[in-house]
């Protein structure tokens, strides 16, 4: 009786079926949410601040953070808020005009059991043209970098300043500080990342 031969014959190597491409994710980098996720959607123009920018930035004001009134005009996925949050600002108020982004807010707001910051859906520039005089310590403003209003952004964040406090830009240009003296504005702290120019404004003190 013969034997039959089995075969040593390797397998074809199949590949892995591929997995479903999730959204991406951020993480909040210091402070009480150290390490939690931040959703990013696959929406066009949204752009959240990169790690090493907002590790830079929080640097940067640092103790600042530390009771401070914020206001995230255009939130986006919420980095910014978040983040201060996290790092102990007493009140966040995150602005985003985008449905979809704002359920997304909230429902981080909820997961993190994040009693100090608030949800609105809203035009970032009216908010901040809304916001009392000099009554926050922080704002941070991110627009969409195809905006044409930078300009109106700024003189609106100026006015709701208090003296002491701080404004976080975004641009797709660096501003100069003729430009920033304009708006009765001096650049504090700047860094260029990649496409990213970011800028901490401080108000000129006669």
């Amino acid at each position: 009786m013969k034997k039959i031969k089995t075969s040593t014959a390797k397998k074809p190597n199949v590949a892995p079926a591929k997995k479903a491409t999730l959204p991406g994710e951020i993480r909040i980098i210091g402070g009480l949410w150290k390490r939690s996720k931040l959703p990013v959607p696959d929406k066009p123009g949204l752009r959240p601040t990169p790690d090493r920018v907002r590790e830079t930035l929080f640097n940067w004001i640092g103790s600042d953070v530390q009771g401070a009134r914020c206001l995230d005009a255009f939130a986006g996925t919420g980095a910014l808020g978040f983040e201060a949050a996290s790092r102990g600002a007493a009140e966040v108020r995150l602005v985003e005009q985008d449905s979809a982004l704002v359920a997304q807010l909230q429902r981080m707001q909820t997961q993190l059991k994040a009693s100090m910051v608030e949800v609105v859906r809203g035009d970032g520039l009216a908010a901040l043209k809304a916001a009392a005089p000099a009554s926050l310590d922080l704002v941070f403003l991110d627009p969409p970098f195809e905006a044409t209003w930078f300009e109106s952004a700024l003189a609106a964040a100026t006015k709701a300043l208090k003296p002491e406090g701080s404004i976080y830009l975004e641009a797709p240009i660096a501003w100069s500080e003729d430009a920033l003296a304009g708006l009765n504005l001096n650049l504090h702290r700047y860094m260029k990342a990649g496409a990213v120019h970011a800028h901490v404004l401080r108000r000129i003190i006669d």
